[in-house]
């Protein structure tokens, strides 16, 4: 398995709300988790990143995850906790009033990829069938596409497109999509904050994800491209290729 992480604050943004990495349990399985933090004042960075260290500190003491269900399991359970943690220290710290976080996160094994989100941070797959987006947007105009009211094209500049109808973090009760996926040989699995997937199209992200550049440099080429385009909001992006090779550079 090859792994790497990069987040940039973006040409606009003054801070970086976005946090992530991708991490190693005990059985050497992967762990790998974008979160993208809103509200407040440097609030979203706090619920990013208290995200991010929460699940990474249960992630590499963890074992015994098999099946998929296994990872399943893991996946409710963890991100209901940091739920109800982001909750209880807003309610404790009123400069963090109103903060939350979007999450997308994958448990990557051997054979099986399990991937978790809410809100509107992405997980793409490339393999041998093609390029394409496995998560779905929990947004207002997501909604608005799925229900036929607008179109795909229309939805990349409507003018609520930033409008989330759920996060991490602001509600008692979670509601999470989940699902898995098998992971071969030569497969590329991309999680990325909406800095990048408002600002690099799918076409581009399979011609960088299909080049000769390792996987260093070919997370560079997005966050570069992401930035060309105007890089108003922070950039965040996890890859995961499956291959024998443990060459990574994985990191929050």
């Amino acid at each position: 398995m090859k792994a790497v992480f990069q987040t940039d604050r973006g040409r606009v943004r003054l801070h970086n709300e976005d946090a992530g990495g991708v991490f190693g349990n005990k059985d050497g399985y992967r762990l790998a988790v974008v979160a993208d933090g809103m509200g407040g004042h440097r609030a979203g960075d706090v619920a990013s990143q208290m995200t991010i260290t929460t699940l990474k500190s249960e992630w590499e003491t963890s074992r015994g995850i098999v099946t998929a269900d296994d990872a399943e399991n893991w996946l409710k359970d963890q991100i209901k906790s940091v739920n109800l943690l982001l909750l209880d220290h807003a309610t404790n710290h009123s400069e963090c009033d109103g903060m939350g976080t979007t999450i997308v996160a994958a448990i990557i094994t051997d054979t099986f990829a399990t991937i978790a989100n809410i809100g509107d941070s992405r997980g793409y797959l490339l393999n041998e069938i093609g390029f394409k987006q496995i998560t779905e947007d929990h947004s207002l105009v997501n909604e608005l596409v799925r229900s036929g009211q607008i179109s795909k094209e229309d939805a990349e500049h409507h003018p609520r497109k930033n409008v989330l109808l759920r996060a991490l973090g602001t509600e008692k009760t979670v509601e999470m999509d989940i699902r898995t996926i098998i992971f071969e040989e030569g497969d590329i699995l991309l999680l990325c904050s909406d800095g990048l997937s408002n600002k690099v199209n799918e076409a581009q992200m399979m011609d960088i994800l299909q080049n000769e550049e390792d996987l260093n440099q070919k997370a560079g080429s997005l966050v570069f491209l992401a930035n060309e385009n105007g890089g108003e909001d922070n950039i965040t992006l996890a890859i995961v290729e499956f291959s024998e090779t443990r060459e990574d550079d994985s990191r929050c």
